[in-house]
């Protein structure tokens, strides 16, 4: 079921895709034209590339990875690493629906692939479909019992609904898992606020506004009054 996303919500939501694009992105797929990388030889220091900053990748970026995927899954649709590098370039650029087939078809190959849940969750949830989205968040914790970020989004799916005193749980134990979790103690004392628990709401509010200053517009909104 749609519900229309309130402000606060969708800034969460900004921060779970991009903590969904870190650790998670897969190399890209390499096109069968492309030419093979150069060897430094002689005596040059070599650069570990792990140790060089992440470039920002931009919606052109984006848009070349689909296609260059969508070349390699021509000559072989089961290909997972194309699958995966397809639909989170389909994420960014938010053709959600489009991102949910692929994970859908990782999946398929790969049933405890607990990325691809992660991300087709998150898809279902920037997609305003709550229900589907924690139910692939809540398999992801089965899988990762300690993930922080899926115990987040589930909250927030939750929230999304009206679900509070649920919410309240994952944001929780998003907060036993991270102290310093500015968004979880944001989105608790919200919670806390909507079923009337004013002074929990208020301390939650201001731990957030302590980690993260624009959490004061929230703790304007929903703290005392």
């Amino acid at each position: 079921m749609k519900h229309c996303l309130p402000l606060f919500l969708t800034s969460a939501l900004v921060g779970l895709l991009s903590f969904s694009t870190q650790a998670q992105n897969p190399a890209p797929v390499a096109d069968a034209t492309s030419a093979p990388a150069a060897v430094v030889g002689g005596g040059a220091a070599k650069v570990d590339p792990a140790v060089l900053p992440a470039k920002k990748l931009t919606s052109s970026d984006y848009k070349a990875q689909v296609v260059t995927s969508t070349k390699v899954l021509t000559a072989n649709p089961n290909n997972v690493e194309a699958l995966m590098t397809r639909a989170k370039a389909h994420l960014q650029l938010k053709a959600y629906d489009e991102a949910i087939k692929d994970y859908t078809a990782v999946l398929k190959l790969q049933p405890t692939n607990a990325d691809a849940l992660y991300n087709r969750g998150l898809s279902y949830l920037k997609n305003e479909d709550q229900k589907p989205a924690t139910n692939d968040l809540t398999a992801v914790l089965r899988l990762r019992p300690e993930d922080k970020e899926a115990f987040f989004a589930r909250g927030v799916a939750k929230l999304q609904v009206s679900n509070f005193k649920s919410a309240l749980g994952d944001f929780a134990k998003t907060i036993a898992l991270d102290p310093n979790y500015a968004d979880a103690y944001e989105y608790r004392g919200i919670c806390y606020a909507s079923i009337n628990k004013s002074k929990e709401a208020q301390r939650d509010l201001e731990k957030a506004v302590s980690l993260n200053p624009e959490a004061a517009k929230s703790l304007r909104k929903y703290g005392k009054k």
